[in-house]
């Protein structure tokens, strides 16, 4: 199954209320309206497009070290994936798909990182849950995710969802700010050139 197929059925469940999760249709509204004000917002079309140049980064992976942009792109190309964390499951959907074509991007010559603004904790999770092999990096208070265009803060009335539903970002990513990136994936050229860029402002959030 694709990864579109695996989001959409997963979509389609949480969203009729189906367990794990269960939620009622009030919750799904609220989300929605989220989802359709960022749209509206026009942030995406913010963000960093092909052409810009990517702006370099130093960042933790799970077991404190450093990961250096500069020093992944002398090796050759790179490819950055940005989603929200550990807590979100079409995030960990995206990185088990992200693993399975690894090997194709390692044959090509280029390297993977994924970042999010969670702890170095929550990163060990992800990279435990979802048997990854690529970099999972923190980036602290969202800031490389700013560079990039990609970062928002989340309205009032989702934020009190969010706490309702015990879903503590402030607890997750160590940083009292309630923003996310807006999910993107970037393939950066040796020049730090962006050759390719999408950002999925609509993407479902949990």
């Amino acid at each position: 199954m694709s990864l579109q197929s695996r989001l959409d059925a997963f979509k389609a469940d949480f969203e009729a209320g189906k367990p794990p999760y269960s939620v009622p249709a009030s919750v799904i509204e609220t989300m929605h309206r989220a989802t359709k004000e960022l749209i509206d917002s026009g942030a995406a079309a913010r963000a960093l497009k092909v052409g810009d140049l990517a702006p370099a980064f130093d960042l933790p992976d799970a077991n404190g070290q450093i990961v250096s942009s500069a020093e992944l792109l002398r090796r050759g190309p790179l490819v950055v994936s940005f989603y929200r964390g550990v807590w979100c499951p079409y995030c960990n959907m995206e990185l088990q798909a992200l693993q399975d074509v690894l090997p194709a991007y390692q044959a090509a010559g280029a390297a993977l990182v994924a970042i999010s603004p969670q702890t170095a904790a929550n990163s060990r999770r992800s990279v435990r849950e979802n048997h990854v092999d690529f970099p999972i990096l923190s980036d602290a208070g969202n800031e490389t995710a700013a560079a990039f265009g990609l970062r928002f803060a989340l309205p009032a009335y989702l934020v009190e969802l969010y706490k309702s539903l015990k879903n503590d970002l402030p607890a997750f990513n160590h940083d009292p700010s309630w923003t996310l990136p807006m999910p993107g994936r970037f393939v950066i050229g040796q020049d730090g050139v962006i050759l390719y860029a999408e950002v999925s402002p609509e993407s479902p959030r949990v």
